[in-house]
């Protein structure tokens, strides 16, 4: 899969996710077999005034690189000069536009999905980003704002016209956020409709999703959401579908060790206060539908102590 001059040998990737895609999180992607890694969305106001927990978001690690920044915003110039900061950052290959985020505290300030709605200031967004900088700029946008403005195709050729190297849909609406089924046939329509490369999203939770919305869509790369939470097996599970090659699921024990080794690099690069609270939403997604997992979850939340927390998951794999 080629996006702008970049060649792509895997096409399976990484969502941006707030909260979730950390440094730590999309390292053990990497390793995993992910072809791409986004970070968390990032404010393009956040990055041109210099805020330090903007700075916090774009920390990479060696093992990651190199990666995909996302960003928000809704002014051309300072989309333009965010974009800016990274042309000559290797750590850094491709720089995506969100124009899919469906929280209200983004869509009032008229960024993410309220884009959709405003096609020419999107794509004057983009002309200007693509002035300043080389490297790829994508979108990733929905399916559209709700049921009634089903906005995908059209708004997809208005991000060729602008000069967008590849875009990725998810296929639900705003509306929907992330309830209801993931449309599919809309990214299948939307591949027809552009020559730029077309990246699926929505409701790929196992391998065979995976090879499912391939034949349904014809799409060039698939990108992975919440089906990465506490299972950074699933790239190489969906690389192993592709192939043809027998799929294997971790036992619960290889999940908690995973989940602890995913802890100490979120203690490493976050430190222990973040860490441990961060961590609490990544291990209950880690031992989801183990015996005794919500006494374990329960436990682990009241507690502020990153050692207590490792010698509860370590105790906890006798059990299992």
């Amino acid at each position: 899969m080629n996006i702008g001059k970049l060649s792509f040998d895997n096409n399976v990737f990484l969502a941006p996710m707030a909260g979730v895609t950390d440094i730590a999180f999309r390292g053990l992607c990497k390793e995993m077999g992910c072809g791409l890694v986004y970070t968390e969305m990032v404010s393009a106001k956040g990055l041109y005034y210099g805020n330090d927990k903007t700075s916090e978001l774009l920390k990479i690690a060696e093992e990651e690189k190199p990666v995909a920044v996302q960003l928000f915003g809704n002014d051309p110039y300072i989309m333009a000069k965010a974009a800016e900061t990274f042309e000559n950052n290797q750590e850094f290959c491709i720089i995506d536009v969100n124009m899919g985020c469906p929280m209200p505290k983004i869509i009032k300030n008229g960024e993410g999905s309220a884009l959709m709605k405003t096609p020419e200031l999107a794509k004057e967004i983009v002309k200007e980003m693509k002035k300043a900088t080389s490297k790829p700029v994508t979108v990733k946008f929905r399916k559209g704002f709700n049921s009634d403005e089903i906005l995908a195709i059209d708004f997809a050729r208005h991000m060729e016209e602008a000069g967008v190297d590849a875009i990725a849909v998810h296929g639900r609406t705003k509306e929907q956020l992330y309830s209801g089924k993931a449309d599919w046939d809309v990214i299948r329509d939307v591949k027809l409709a552009v020559d730029i490369p077309v990246i699926g999203n929505g409701d790929v939770f196992e391998a065979e999703d995976a090879k499912r919305i391939i034949d349904k869509t014809n799409c060039d790369g698939i990108m992975i959401a919440r089906g990465s939470m506490g299972n950074p097996w699933i790239f190489k599970q969906i690389y192993d579908k592709l192939r043809g090659d027998i799929v294997k699921n971790p036992s619960n024990l290889e999940k908690i060790d995973m989940c602890i080794r995913h802890y100490k690099l979120a203690i490493k690069y976050s430190g222990e206060y973040k860490a441990v609270r961060e961590m609490r939403k990544h291990i209950g997604w880690y031992i989801k539908s183990m015996p005794y997992s919500t006494d374990l979850k329960d436990n682990i939340n009241r507690i502020g102590n990153f050692e207590q927390v490792i010698t509860y998951l370590e105790e906890f794999k006798y059990k299992l």
